[in-house]
């Protein structure tokens, strides 16, 4: 294809969400997802905190549960329609926090480890000082833009996090190649592009050849062409491309454009392609590392932990038993069909069921949320 040639992004996983920060690498995306998954863990240690103020009406356990919840002209709404409502709507999202509670619990269980209300406290303090803010702005910040409660800030947030960075355990390396790397990640020079992004060969190569065409319409082509939303509402610009960015062809061939030049098409992943017109570079404001060393470090310590903190969730995750009979999914090993569970619930059953339907004499423990504790 001569000049059109595509450049692979080997180890490249999965397909952009058509987020520009998604191509700049991986790590944050795992750490992300990590964090999705903890976003509504509840914090045993911050029980005493999601406590009702005094006089306040309590649903939930050892409280006895309404049974109208609203009444319209003669008609009553029950709890238990109101309840039906939420499992259908919001269900599985709940189950699965629910089931992430459960699982970084035990964990911390079986190591004996605990996270204390001043820990929590203390981290909290850490970050908002981070954000130059005292710890009740940086709350309210959180409830006013992320409509994030304290409470749920402690118990879903910072809870679940100390709790994962104590199971990982190990003091990370920071390298002095980490801190060089980062220091021109952050502070060298770097390309600045418009994107059209495609999610298809074809498509790359055609547009490739109209923007040949007419070069000086990149910004309108950009706009007709690219599949990338946010981009595309800009005209195709996007933030500049640094190295050490995490897609080394993208980076590669971003830094060997001259101002005026487009690029040819570049799959940065799988199903993803893009072409580039360098609009220049930019000048780097800081010039001398150990201007920024102390920063660098605990940015890249940070960062660090947090990959840790990822990879030590999706250990405990793998290793625990989950019977999930709202999705009807189980990863029990020997468990490939589905059956009735407990209440009429649907139930992965065992690969060694007979062919007349008899289930495996090994039976699992349904999880009482409320409590945190199983029944048989």
């Amino acid at each position: 294809m001569g000049e059109r040639n595509h450049l692979s992004v080997p180890g490249t996983v999965g397909q952009p969400k058509g987020r520009w920060s998604m191509l700049m690498g991986g790590t944050v995306v795992a750490i992300l997802a990590a964090g999705f998954l903890m976003q509504y863990v509840r914090s045993p240690a911050s029980k005493a905190a999601s406590e009702p103020a005094a006089g306040q009406a309590r649903v939930g356990a050892g409280a006895k549960k309404p049974e109208v919840l609203a009444r319209v002209a003669d008609d009553s709404i029950t709890y238990d329609a109101v309840a039906e409502e939420c499992v259908k709507r919001f269900g599985r999202e709940v189950l699965d926090d629910l089931i992430h509670r459960l699982i970084i619990q035990q964990a911390c269980e079986e190591r004996q480890i605990n996270v204390t209300e001043q820990e929590i406290s203390d981290e909290i303090g850490r970050i908002a000082k981070r954000f130059n803010l005292d710890v009740n702005q940086w709350l309210q910040m959180l409830q006013a833009e992320r409509n994030i409660s304290p409470i749920q800030y402690r118990q879903s947030v910072i809870y679940p996090m100390i709790a994962l960075k104590k199971l990982a355990g190990e003091e990370v390396d920071v390298s002095e190649k980490d801190l060089n790397e980062a220091f021109v990640r952050n502070y060298g020079p770097r390309v600045k592009v418009r994107m059209i992004m495609f999610d298809n060969q074809r498509r790359a190569e055609a547009g490739w050849d109209q923007v040949q065409k007419n070069p000086e319409d990149f910004e309108q082509l950009a706009a007709k062409l690219s599949v990338d939303a946010n981009s595309r509402a800009l005209g195709g610009q996007v933030p500049p491309i640094p190295r050490f960015n995490g897609n080394e062809n993208l980076e590669r061939a971003a830094f060997k454009l001259k101002e005026g030049e487009v690029s040819g098409v570049i799959e940065i992943a799988p199903s993803r392609y893009v072409v580039l017109k360098c609009e220049g570079r930019t000048e780097p404001v800081v010039t001398e590392i150990d201007e920024v060393r102390n920063t660098l470090y605990d940015e890249l310590k940070e960062s660090k932990v947090q990959i840790e903190v990822a990879k030590t969730f999706e250990a405990i995750k793998k290793k625990t038993i989950v019977d999930n009979y709202l999705t009807q999914t189980s990863n029990r090993p020997e468990r490939t069909t589905a059956a009735q569970g407990p209440n009429g619930a649907v139930q992965p059953a065992s690969a060694t069921q007979t062919k007349s339907g008899g289930q495996s004499a090994r039976t699992s423990k349904a999880v009482d949320p409320a409590k945190g504790t199983s029944r048989n």
